[in-house]
Order: structure tokens, then sequence, then C-alpha cells
């Protein structure tokens, strides 16, 4: 699956979302569409989540908002 999973433990404990081998095309599928890169792409889609989270708090909160909506 992704490349950057193992990167996002605190992200995904902090939205309450739980990945499991059932659910990890969908969070990775949300991922990809809340960055805006094309499916599958996980470098170009790591690179652009780490700056979205890097970029200050509230765009790191506004993510995990976006996340939990798609997931949900």
């Amino acid at each position: 699956m992704s490349c950057y999973f193992r990167h996002l433990k605190d992200i995904l404990n902090e939205a309450g979302i739980e990945a499991t081998p059932d659910n990890r095309q969908q969070i990775d599928r949300a991922i990809h569409d809340i960055v805006g890169v094309t499916y599958k792409d996980c470098p170009a889609t790591w690179k652009k989540l780490k700056q979205e989270i890097a970029s200050g708090e509230q765009k790191g909160q506004d993510f995990i908002k976006k996340l939990q909506n798609a997931i949900r």
C-alpha cells in the first residue's frame, strides 16, 4: 500500500481513524483526493502531505477534518 502510512500514525489517531487492511485503500484514496494528487502517485502525495501538515497547526487540523469527512 502507500509508502507514507507509517508516518501518519499520529494524524490518524488524532482523527480517530484506525487503519486496517480493509480500509487502507479508502484512506489512501481520500488522502490523494485531499492533497490533489492522482491516485497511486505515492511520492508526490507524501511530498504534498508533508507540506500541508507542516504549514501550520490550522492547516493540519483542516487536513484532519477533511480526512474524517472523507472516511465517515
